[in-house]
């Protein structure tokens, strides 16, 4: 399939999210995640139990998109909420032992699909992809922070 990037490599990086989404979709699902939950998970998983607007903050999502995607959460047993024992108006979240037994096995299936991704790179090949998408990011988020301003 010939892709038509109109000298716009930003459709060609939306077009490898997609099809990269559409190959982890249906095995994670069979774990039970889902791909939106992904940030909440790693996060939770490197921090341990964080409060809804750290977790929106981290997941780049407004607060009211944080608090339904966690009530899902909750509901399907991957998250539980406790009380902040230094802010007792709020509440801290974090995995529950069901969901950290079972994010080996996502983090398996990520990790598959990116070794698929990167076939027959070179070392030199991926840490050059790996710079040059750090850069685009940055640039990214330093305009998303002039736009917030």
């Amino acid at each position: 399939m010939k892709i038509d990037l109109s000298n716009n490599p930003m459709k060609l990086i939306g077009q490898v999210y997609r099809t990269s989404m559409r190959l982890v979709d249906g095995p994670l699902r069979a774990l039970g995640f889902a791909m939106g939950q992904l940030p909440v998970l790693v996060a939770l998983k490197k921090s341990g139990a964080l409060s809804q607007a750290e977790l929106a903050r981290l997941a780049q999502v407004e607060q009211p998109s944080m608090a339904q995607l966690l009530n899902r959460m909750e509901r399907d047993g991957l998250v539980q909420r406790v009380p902040n024992p230094d802010d007792k108006r709020s509440q801290l979240v974090s995995l529950t032992a069901d969901a950290s037994r079972r994010m080996p096995k996502g983090k398996a299936v990520m990790e598959a699909a990116s070794r698929q991704a990167l076939a027959g790179f070179t070392e030199e090949e991926r840490d050059q992809l790996l710079a040059l998408l750090l850069r685009v990011n940055a640039n990214l988020d330093s305009a998303v922070g002039e736009k917030e301003s």
